[in-house]
């Protein structure tokens, strides 16, 4: 094992693990949300998949942080996670309470410690690739900057913020200046953004140092900053102070404002990369079979003719689909769901349709 393949000295891999995906409904819900799910036919959730490809960089030193109704799952999927490894929310707060809350926890366990936070839920292609990037954003990091990992954008997607990238970061092999962030665009926008070669798509993965995320934190939010080092301290405090901390992302928080303070590194990452975030972008990830259906779960239990598209048998019933192009068929036992590859983007609507309906026990 050479050196570049061992994990680093004082790196922790911190892993959010939250959300609904209420895009993926039936098969992901707030009970359930799509980091527990095998969404790729890997044979390992999510989350799994995510823990292993962190292990080459970070060994054992992985902290989850999830949210109460999940812990029980997260700890099930993941049983070889030390117990003070796994740091659960009372209730959701959005992204910069949750890492601040294991940036806080980590400086006082080790004060030089280096964190790289990655959602349990995106899928990664190239591992040794990812692993290269990562080794230079914590080189990068070293020298007091918050460094993110830009994704090549390969379309104009208005799905995803962006990253305007600037001059070479000083010593850095790679890393360049994050000129500023930019919110999820127009067509219009994300077409001259592609058509420029400088912008990148913000997946959300942060490398840097625990105590300077706290410090610009306590720059812009310094009452936030202060309960988080206070719930590392004295984590007895988390039920009475969590519900009061503000509901913030790490975008917003601290990288926006980092970046126009001059504070924001990114290393350009080409590995393939997504974020499983609908159908469409499931599809994606699954071979299509020689009938021309992609099929996640039993495929004994799928029957096709002249049709395309996606199924997910998932309840034990068999599913028949006939003369149907770009079909997307989801079935589980309490809920089917019947649409078009066209029409995806729109999922999450239902699931809002179903909690005005009542019928809160589907999502």
């Amino acid at each position: 094992m050479t050196e570049s393949d061992e994990p680093m000295d004082h790196f922790w891999a911190v892993i959010p693990a939250g959300g609904a995906g209420t895009r993926l409904w039936p098969l992901s819900r707030r009970a359930s949300p799509k980091f527990l799910h095998d969404l790729t036919g890997s044979g390992r959730s999510l989350l799994q998949d995510t823990v292993t490809r962190l292990a080459p960089l970070a060994g054992e030193r992985v902290v989850v942080v999830t949210g109460v109704r999940h812990a029980e799952a997260v700890r099930g999927q993941l049983p070889d996670l030390p117990t003070d490894q796994l740091l659960v929310e009372p209730s959701p707060r959005d992204s910069m309470p949750a890492i601040g809350l294991a940036a806080a926890v980590l400086e006082a366990r080790d004060p030089d410690a280096v964190i790289g936070s990655f959602a349990a839920d995106h899928v990664i292609g190239d591992a040794e690739a990812f692993h290269d990037c990562v080794r230079d954003a914590v080189a990068a990091a070293q020298s007091g900057a918050l460094v993110t990992l830009g994704i090549t954008p390969t379309y104009p997607a208005t799905g995803f913020g962006y990253i305007k990238v600037g001059q070479p970061w000083p010593g850095s092999r790679r890393a360049r200046r994050a000129e500023r962030f930019v919110e999820k665009p127009d067509r219009d926008a994300a077409e001259s953004y592609l058509a420029s070669g400088d912008y990148r798509w913000n997946a959300g993965m942060f490398v840097v140092r625990a105590t300077t995320l706290l410090d610009l934190l306590a720059t812009w939010h310094p009452g936030l900053a202060e309960s988080l080092r206070q719930l590392a301290a004295e984590p007895a405090l988390i039920e009475q102070t969590w519900p009061s901390l503000t509901r913030i992302a790490i975008d917003h928080a601290v990288a926006e404002p980092a970046a126009d303070a001059g504070r924001v590194a990114v290393v350009p990452a080409d590995f393939p990369w997504d974020d499983v975030g609908d159908f469409a972008s499931l599809m994606s990830l699954l071979e299509v079979a020689p009938d021309g259906l992609r099929v996640l779960g039993s495929r004994e239990d799928v029957v096709s003719r002249d049709s395309t598209g996606l199924v997910a048998a998932h309840s034990g019933r068999t599913v028949v689909t006939l003369g149907l192009d770009d079909v997307v068929v989801v079935d589980t036992p309490d809920a089917v769901l019947v649409t078009t590859r066209e029409r995806v983007q729109d999922v999450k609507g239902i699931v809002q349709l179903l909690q005005e309906s009542g019928r809160e026990d589907l999502t």
